[in-house]
């Protein structure tokens, strides 16, 4: 199956810079051009979707909230 369009707009294409595994879920982290993208899921996604260092993958983003933070002076 391949995924011909998705409704979430925010997506960073990237390879896969460090799994931490972990019996039940693992933090996949994505080294993107905006920087380092983390995502927690869990381990047997990992195994099933075949990921390791170096695999090109794209972190999908959805969410029903953004926070503001406002830095600096």
């Amino acid at each position: 199956m391949a995924i011909t369009a998705i409704n979430v707009r925010n997506q960073f294409k990237g390879k896969i810079k460090e799994i931490v595994r972990g019996d039940v879920v693992s933090e996949v982290d994505v080294d993107t051009p905006a920087g380092i993208v983390t995502s927690v899921i869990t381990t047997r996604s990992v195994d099933e979707l075949g990921l390791k260092p170096g695999v090109e993958v794209v972190a999908l983003v959805k969410s029903t909230e953004v926070s503001i933070a406002r830095i600096g002076g």
